[in-house]
């Protein structure tokens, strides 16, 4: 298996039989301005070029991935049995061989594991999906205790780039107080905010047990290695968050 140098390998203590991998925009043949290793058919870009990158990516990997037809919900799958180009937001896998996928470009994607090495699981967790429940379903699904629950967030759109509305702080407020934290008022807008999707991700991880968080820190905004529909306004590729059981 051979992996482009550019891409993320997750720094964070998963067990041996835990392979996962974050893509960047580079590797594919895809033009300007999804160039180049976009893996969204949705993105605008041309069928041909995004399935030649799945075919490159597929290379690199012990199956095709599951890859789903996103929708800032909440439905997890199973990736070994699952419909190609299902409706979810999050897949888990309890076998090896079989390659959970997640696509983003500012949302955030979240690798879960279990301390055995016997499940693994992806989420697409931008807000929608946070406030939604996507990160509690994809743990649950894993079918462990919260505590054995290892979780690495992947490059999202950081807090200084993430302008939201009220709507949105309402939305986690709603549940939790202490997601306030998570929002700082824009200088000069009113009734605008500065969300941290990471800290979100945190408190919603840590309230189900899940302390063993890695990763964050990214920002697919200021970072030109990563797609990103804000910065490059809806003119965006897709990369992809994979992980498997060897």
């Amino acid at each position: 298996m051979k992996l482009h140098a550019e891409w993320i390998i997750p720094n964070w203590p998963a067990p041996a039989a835990v392979r996962a991998v974050i893509t960047t925009r580079v590797g594919g043949v895809s033009l300007a301005p999804y160039d180049s290793m976009n893996f969204g058919l949705r993105s605008g870009d041309t069928e041909a070029n995004v399935l030649h990158n799945r075919a490159l990516l597929r290379a690199a990997l012990p199956a095709e991935p599951a890859w789903l037809h996103q929708v800032h919900g909440s439905q997890v799958v199973d990736a070994a049995t699952v419909a190609p180009d299902a409706q979810a937001d999050a897949a888990v896998a309890h076998a090896p061989g079989t390659v959970c996928a997640v696509m983003a470009a500012d949302c955030m994607p979240v690798l879960l594991c279990d301390r055995k090495g016997l499940s693994v699981g992806a989420a697409h967790a931008g807000w929608r999906g946070l406030a939604g429940g996507v990160v509690e379903a994809a743990v649950g699904a894993l079918g462990c205790a919260p505590a054995q629950v290892l979780a690495y967030l992947g490059p999202c759109i950081g807090p200084a780039n993430f302008e939201v509305g009220e709507d949105v702080r309402a939305a986690f407020m709603a549940s939790d107080a202490a997601a306030a934290r998570a929002f700082q008022p824009y200088p000069g807008r009113p009734g605008k905010w500065l969300c941290d999707l990471y800290a979100l991700a945190r408190l919603r991880l840590h309230a189900l047990g899940v302390n063993a968080v890695y990763g964050g820190g990214f920002c697919t905004v200021n970072d030109p290695r990563f797609f990103s529909h804000r910065r490059d306004k809806g003119a965006s590729g897709r990369m992809a968050g994979l992980i498997w059981l060897e």
